[in-house]
């Protein structure tokens, strides 16, 4: 923990100005807090001085209203008539460096200079980069120049927040230069039943489902360079089972040509159409790893399935399934993308004897060789969402919404973009004083609503001719012409605008101590936190005169584990089991150095989606799971209606020179072998979860402190854990 509160938590002034006017002519509401951190870090922070400081500065401004450069010249003029000289040179120092790291920042050349030095801090920002392709080499010069320029786009005191580490702007390498927005349900039935337009080509409705999924492959693609995000293919049993239909009425007939028995005909069509879906799954999987989009990755799909019941529906998920386990290549690598997400229900396949239930076993024999597929919980989905859906990418959910006609709409709608605060930061400037926290808090949630209205209006200014597969050609629903207003498809609930968080188990251990997970009160305190995110942005909505739906985003925390760790290691030092660690935990995460029970853990953590609806996600770190399933399923079963949605991280590394299979070590130079030692790419199939997402960090290495979180995990489950009953038994005793 920090160093305990200060004895007096405040000062009272009775002409403490009531309103803020920044630089760029932002308003907020005065905060006294502010000026008492300055003098705090200035060694000023004894409770006379700050009140003789505080006096003299409220006595050179206005009663009603303060500016920036009021408050600037106010502060160092009190300083220096108190004698306080040498801090009152600090003070200006610190203002000098701040304009120069703005200078900087927003200077093009210094940037594009880090990148040609290769910074890991830029090259290995996102790990499904490989910045060692031309491809990947001209976006990440591209979004170097968008990030300088991105910066003096959007309203100062929100970009040099960001640069602060105040918040985060995600994505700032795209917007603001460009109104792109994030992350989608892409409406495939819509695109493939209707024919679109891509480029110069125009498809038609397929006959095939070969041909679908190859249409499948170039929707993405183009929707991956329009967006800047995820995108998913929801259902896509169920949309796909219609084309292969189409398969097996073409070999109907041609069997009919050559056999007289009907029984025999549909056995042989059957057949033929069996391995047609089996070609076109495994079509689909290779185009999609070998696809670039624009942005020089490969583009982030997700595809959700699980619900269909008929036999094609039946087909096309077990062969999901099979081909993915099947591996990629001669080696059978694992495939990083399409991520994959089945859908568990009561009564369908979630027991032995439901219809699917074969399929769960399938999809189980897969987790523990591929860690994908991650399960939604269908009932519990609906609960904290409001209607059943894939995610968006890899965390993001649309809440429930229905259309003028009274229709349930997902597929087709988007997410406008995430601004992330940084709790940590909130708690150690706060000391452990939990007034200070809540000032904190309040004044950097009102800094989020400024940042995330104005990412939000920004894409509001794109044109359908922008991303005519969009906004045109349907993958938003059906399209509208080139002179149609974008925010149609946003404003009334239909696309949601998302303020992320980090760091609520650094955020616990400020108040309470590192092990504060057992303990009720900061439970309780950390849940209200995110309870407040939610009710403002509940709040936001309804003030809104466009009523974008706000929500609340457990941030997946890639690169940010990193970089808010990395500025506020530079602000504060190392401060134990906060930022010593180099990373911050993800969202509402159970510190993942510690060993509960796959049980413990997310009984522990179940509690914060409800708050946190706009994007969540579950893990459980796992020993090789590939001879015992059935500790998985225990697993699966118990959080059916806990959690809606969980991940697998089990060891499925594998060494090609040696032969060995199972977990690589994690050192300073990357993950190696422990058997032999080897790290080369080429012959190492090193997958880790990165985040919502697998990834390869032998050949797309990550940012640093993502490297540490990944090496620090701790399994929460031994394989004799596979009794169900005694487990449960066990939690019923425990306090959660």
């Amino acid at each position: 923990m920090l160093k305990p509160a200060p004895e007096v938590k405040s000062l009272v002034f009775a002409n403490e100005p009531k309103t803020f006017i920044k630089r760029d002519g932002a308003t907020f509401k005065f905060e006294q807090f502010k000026l008492e951190i300055v003098l705090e870090e200035l060694g000023l922070g004894d409770s006379d001085i700050k009140a003789d400081v505080l006096s003299k500065v409220y006595d050179k401004l206005g009663a009603d209203t303060a500016t920036a450069e009021e408050v600037h010249r106010a502060f160092k003029e009190s300083l220096n008539e108190l004698g306080y000289r040498s801090q009152a040179q600090e003070y200006e120092k610190k203002r000098q460096e701040d304009e120069e790291e703005w200078r900087q920042q927003t200077d093009t050349k210094q940037r594009l200079s880090k990148l040609i030095r290769k910074d890991p801090t830029i090259v290995h920002e996102n790990a499904n980069k490989d910045s060692d392709v031309f491809a990947t080499q001209r976006d990440l010069t591209a979004g170097t120049v968008g990030k300088t320029l991105g910066l003096t786009m959007m309203p100062k005191h929100i970009a040099k927040a960001h640069l602060r580490g105040d918040i985060h702007w995600h994505d700032l390498d795209y917007t603001p230069l460009s109104p792109m927005s994030n992350c989608c349900l892409i409406d495939f039935k819509y695109m493939l039943n209707h024919g679109f337009k891509i480029g110069n080509a125009f498809m038609d409705v397929p006959n095939s489902i070969r041909v679908a999924t190859s249409q499948v492959a170039q929707i993405i693609t183009s929707v991956a360079s329009s967006q800047y995000g995820g995108c998913s293919f929801d259902r896509c049993d169920q949309v796909l089972a219609p084309f292969a239909e189409k398969n097996y009425e073409k070999h109907l007939e041609e069997g009919r040509e050559f056999i007289d028995d009907e029984e025999k005909v549909k056995a042989f069509a059957k057949k033929r159409t069996k391995k047609d879906i089996y070609d076109a799954m495994q079509s689909l999987e290779y185009e999609i790893n070998t696809m670039f989009s624009s942005q020089g990755q490969t583009p982030f799909t997700t595809l959700g399935f699980g619900l269909g019941t008929n036999w094609l529906e039946r087909e096309i998920q077990k062969d999901i399934l099979r081909v993915r386990i099947e591996g990629l290549g001669v080696e059978h690598r694992t495939a990083i993308f399409p991520k994959l997400v089945f859908t568990i229900k009561k009564g369908l396949n979630l027991h032995p004897g439901d219809p699917n239930y074969d399929i769960k076993k399938l999809a189980l024999e897969c987790a523990t060789k591929r860690m994908y597929p991650d399960i939604l919980s269908y009932d519990k989905i609906i609960d904290i969402t409001g209607s059943f859906k894939a995610p968006m990418g890899c965390r993001s959910f649309l809440q429930g919404w229905k259309d003028e006609n009274g229709q349930e709409v997902n597929s087709g709608r988007m997410n406008l973009g995430v601004v992330t605060l940084n709790l940590p930061r909130i708690a150690m400037e706060s000391e452990g004083d939990m007034e200070r926290f809540w000032e904190i808090f309040n004044d950097r949630l009102h800094l989020c609503r400024q940042a995330v209205e104005f990412k939000a209006h920004r894409v509001t200014e794109a044109k359908p001719v922008n991303a005519p597969t969009l906004y045109e050609y349907g993958a938003f629903g059906k399209g509208v012409g080139d002179d149609g207003d974008v925010n149609d498809f946003f404003k009334n609930g239909r696309a949601t605008v998302s303020l992320g968080y980090i760091g609520l188990y650094e955020v616990g251990t400020v108040f309470y101590g590192p092990n504060w997970e057992h303990n009720p009160e900061a439970k309780q305190f950390t849940l209200e936190v995110v309870k407040k995110l939610h009710d403002a942005c509940a709040k936001w909505e309804k003030e809104d005169p466009n009523h974008y739906h706000y929500s609340v985003y457990s941030t997946p925390s890639e690169s940010l584990t990193d970089r808010f760790c990395r500025l506020d290691t530079e602000k504060f030092g190392k401060v134990k089991d906060i930022t010593d660690k180099e990373y911050y935990t993800n969202s509402f995460h159970y510190d993942v150095r510690k060993h509960p029970t796959p049980f413990e853990k997310l009984d522990f953590e179940k509690d914060y989606p409800p708050y946190a609806a706009g994007g969540f996600i579950h893990y459980c770190e796992y020993p090789n799971l590939k001879q015992n399933p059935a500790a998985l399923e225990a697993v699966w079963d118990w959080a059916y209606d806990k959690v809606g949605y969980l991940g697998t991280n089990t060891p499925i590394d594998k060494c090609y020179e040696c032969g060995f299979a199972g977990e690589f070590k994690a050192t300073a130079k990357g993950f190696e072998c422990p058997q032999c030692g080897n790290h080369n790419p080429e012959t190492c199939d090193c997958v880790k979860r990165t985040c919502g997402y697998l990834g390869n960090p032998l050949k797309r290495p990550m940012v640093h402190g993502r490297h540490e979180e990944i090496a620090h995990r701790a399994k929460h489950m031994t394989l004799g854990m596979v009794d169900e009953e005694a487990n449960a038994e066990k939690l019923k005793n425990s306090q959660y």
